[in-house]
C-alpha cells in the first residue's frame, strides 16, 4: 500500500526535511519497552502528512530501539520514571514551538492519515481544545492485539482514504492512547506528579483542567489500534491501590465528577472480586483485590494519597 508522503505548504521545518504552516508534535512516553518504540519509525514514515517534532519521553538509554530503528529527526528527552512526569518532560522541551501536541501510547498503531486528520480538525473546529479520535480496536481489556493485526485493521481502514473530521460526541475527559491538545490551550497546566508511575486516570485529570479553556471531542477526523501490551505495566497490587485511591484524589481537585469517581470505583471493585477466583491469565485480580483493600483501609484512616504506590510492596 502506498501513501502521498509529499510535503503539504510552507513554513515549519518537519522531521523528513519538508515544510508546513500547522507545527503537529508528536510525543510517546515509554519505559521497558524498546520493541514498541522501534515500531514508530514506520509509524510516522507511513503518515501522509509529517510531524514537525517526534519525541520519545524515556527514562534510560534501553528502553529506546536500536539505531537502525530511530526515526530520522526524532528527539529523545530523559527524566525520573512515571507517565505524568515523562509528559510534562516533553511538553517543557515542546510548548511555544508547537500549535498542536498528540500524545500517543507506545503501542498504540495510527491510521497513516492520523496526522492528517488531526491538523484538519483543529482547523474545522476551533471551539475544541483537545480530542480523542476513533479506535479501531483496543486491547486494553483483553490479552492485547498482534501487532500484524493491528497493522491489518489500519491498513483495511486506510483503504477507505482520509475520514471526514466530524465531531462523534463531546467528552469530560480524554482517553491517554489517543490524546490531542491545542499548545495555547494548555498554558500553565501540567500533568499530576502525584500521580506516580503509570498514573491511573492522569489523562482524564489533565483533559479536564485543559478543558475548562473549551471542549473536548471524540472525532472520526483520525484513527488507530491500541494494542494493549501487558508488558511493562504496573504490578496488580499497586494498580488495585491506585483504582480506590486515584478517582477520591481526582474528586476532592475536582476533575472527576462524584458520581462518576464512585461509579469507576464500584466497578472496578465489583470486577475484581468477582473474576478474582477465575482470573484472566493477563490480569492480576487477587493482586489488584490487595491493592483496593489497602486502598479502602487508608481511605477510612485517612492517610489516602496516591503515591502510597510507591511504598507497597509488588
Amino acid at each position: 500500500m502506498s501513501f502521498d508522503t509529499s510535503p503539504k505548504t510552507n513554513s515549519e521545518s518537519l522531521v523528513d526535511g519538508s515544510t508546513r504552516s500547522t507545527r503537529i508534535a508528536v510525543v510517546v512516553a515509554s519505559t521497558g519497552r524498546p520493541e514498541e518504540l522501534g515500531r514508530w519509525k514506520d509509524h510516522i514514515l507511513r503518515q501522509t502528512l509529517q510531524p514537525s517534532r517526534f519525541v520519545f519521553a524515556v527514562v534510560k538509554p534501553s528502553d529506546l530501539p536500536p539505531s537502525d530503528s530511530m526515526l530520522a529527526g526524532a528527539e529523545v528527552v530523559y527524566c525520573n520514571p512515571g507517565l505524568p512526569v515523562q509528559r510534562n518532560a516533553a511538553l517543557e522541551l515542546l510548548l511555544g514551538s508547537t500549535d498542536i501536541i498528540a500524545f500517543f501510547d507506545d503501542d498504540y498503531v495510527p491510521s497513516a492519515y492520523c496526522l492528517e486528520g488531526i491538523e484538519d480538525f483543529f482547523l474545522h473546529h476551533p471551539a475544541v481544545v483537545a480530542v480523542n479520535g476513533s479506535l479501531l480496536a483496543d486491547g486494553i481489556n483483553t490479552a492485547g492485539i498482534p501487532y500484524e493485526e493491528a497493522i491489518a485493521l489500519v491498513d483495511a481502514n486506510d483503504r477507505n482514504g482520509r475520514p471526514k473530521a466530524n465531531v462523534i460526541c463531546s467528552l469530560d475527559g480524554l482517553y491517554g492512547c489517543n490524546m490531542v491538545y491545542r499548545s495555547a490551550a494548555i498554558g500553565a497546566e501540567r500533568f499530576d506528579e502525584n500521580l506516580p508511575l503509570y498514573a491511573w486516570q492522569e489523562d482524564i485529570d489533565f483533559a479536564a483542567r485543559v478543558g475548562r479553556r473549551g471542549s473536548l471531542a471524540l472525532t472520526t477526523a483520525f484513527a488507530g489500534v491500541h494494542q494493549g501490551v501487558k508488558a511493562a505495566r504496573l504490578a496488580g497490587v499497586r494498580l488495585g491501590y491506585s483504582q480506590i485511591v486515584n478517582p477520591v484524589y481526582l474528586m476532592r481537585k475536582g476533575t472527576l465528577s462524584v458520581k462518576a469517581g464512585i461509579r469507576l470505583i464500584a466497578r472496578n471493585l465489583v470486577m475484581n472480586h468477582v473474576r478474582a477466583f477465575k482470573p484472566e491469565p493477563w490480569i492480576d485480580r487477587r493482586g489488584r483485590c490487595k491493592g483496593n483493600w489497602i486502598g479502602i483501609l487508608d481511605l477510612v484512616i485517612g492517610r489516602d494519597h496516591p503515591k502510597n504506590i510507591l511504598s507497597i510492596r509488588q
